[in-house]
């Protein structure tokens, strides 16, 4: 592999770690054309630990975004307790909200820790969020919700 195509490869591993700097009036919720989190069911990843983006046809407006889910029951539990079943900062990846900037999430980089949905921009930013839970939580907490802008 030449060098410059190793550099270009890092550089795309490496991307969902870099910062995004936050617009004035970022939505409190990450979503793509409307649509939060990526489309998955937040519930799924309490009920069936999964996370669940494929024929999600019941839908919810919430914080204004709207969120997809697999069944009306999954639906109707959100709606019972959105706090609950809502991931934690938004939706946007925890680890980068510990970092004190914004990024995207996938829905396959997430964490169910104490009872709460924190999900992550990719399984590298998984896996540096799971070396220290409660510590990047304290400092998550401490920059949201600055960081919306």
């Amino acid at each position: 592999m030449s060098m410059n195509r190793r550099a270009v490869l890092a550089s795309l591993v490496a991307l969902p770690l870099v910062p995004r700097l936050a617009l004035a009036g970022e939505p409190m919720v990450f979503q793509t054309n409307g649509v939060a989190i990526n489309g998955a069911d937040p519930v799924a990843y309490f009920k069936a630990a999964k996370a669940d983006t494929t024929g999600n046809s019941h839908r919810v407006v919430w914080h204004g975004a709207e969120w997809h889910f697999d069944s009306k029951a999954t639906m109707t539990a959100f709606e019972g307790d959105p706090e609950r079943f809502a991931p934690k900062f938004g939706g946007y990846c925890a680890y980068a909200a510990s970092q004190g900037y914004l990024a995207p999430t996938i829905p396959e980089a997430w964490t169910v820790y104490e009872g709460r949905l924190y999900l992550n921009a990719s399984l590298r930013a998984q896996e540096l969020w799971r070396q220290d839970i409660p510590g990047n939580i304290a400092k998550a907490n401490a920059n949201w919700p600055k960081i919306l802008g």
